[in-house]
């Protein structure tokens, strides 16, 4: 599962990034489908990056990764 969110990540990457953000990893956690990431950059402080977060990359997450149920940023 790690592998197919870090695929995905790769991705979403390249959105984040033209807006002058980014995103990383921490904790692909396959027993509850809850992936950790951490937004930097532009998307760090983005007043809408909550809603990037769960109707973007989460949305993507899940139909593109079986088991993901939840994308949290810490």
């Amino acid at each position: 599962m790690r592998q197919e969110v870090e695929e995905t990540i790769e991705v979403i990457r390249p959105a984040l990034q033209a807006d002058g953000g980014d995103i990383f990893l921490r904790d692909v956690d396959e027993a509850t489908g809850i992936v950790t990431v951490t937004l930097l950059g532009a998307c760090g402080t983005c007043p809408v990056s909550t809603d990037t977060l769960k109707a973007g990359i989460e949305r993507i997450m899940r139909d593109r990764v079986d088991g993901v149920t939840e994308v949290v940023a810490v």
